[in-house]
């Protein structure tokens, strides 16, 4: 996320990988199907936006019953060039993990907060 690549994001998805936004955010779709999707779909978003992240804090992580299921809490902080103003967005991430490979991965985050960001 850091460096908007794409390819490196993908590359840790399983060829099947589904990607869900459940909050999802004006732009974007409500899923990703399959890794090339995840790969398509971020290209298209990080490609059209202005927005540089500057940073992503960790702010919890939490184990599961199911060992092939990660929570993970965070924040985004960025800068918007035609703003100038800093903005932080808070998101939520359930992971599903074979293998070394996500499997799903369901996005919660702050849409209003992505969009206004990008404005």
């Amino acid at each position: 996320m850091l460096d908007k690549s794409p390819d490196d994001l993908a590359d840790l998805y399983t060829v099947d990988a589904v990607h869900e936004f459940p909050f999802s955010s004006p732009g974007f779709p409500p899923s990703y199907e399959g890794r090339e999707a995840v790969r398509a779909g971020y290209r298209a978003a990080w490609g059209a936006s202005p927005v540089q992240v500057k940073e992503v804090r960790r702010v919890a992580a939490y184990e599961t019953a199911d060992p092939e299921v990660i929570v993970a809490e965070h924040v985004v902080v960025g800068t918007t060039p035609a703003k100038a103003t800093a903005f932080t967005i808070p998101g939520l991430l359930i992971l599903h993990v074979r293998n070394g490979l996500i499997t799903r991965v369901r996005d919660y985050m702050d849409g209003l907060g992505v969009a206004s960001a990008r404005k």
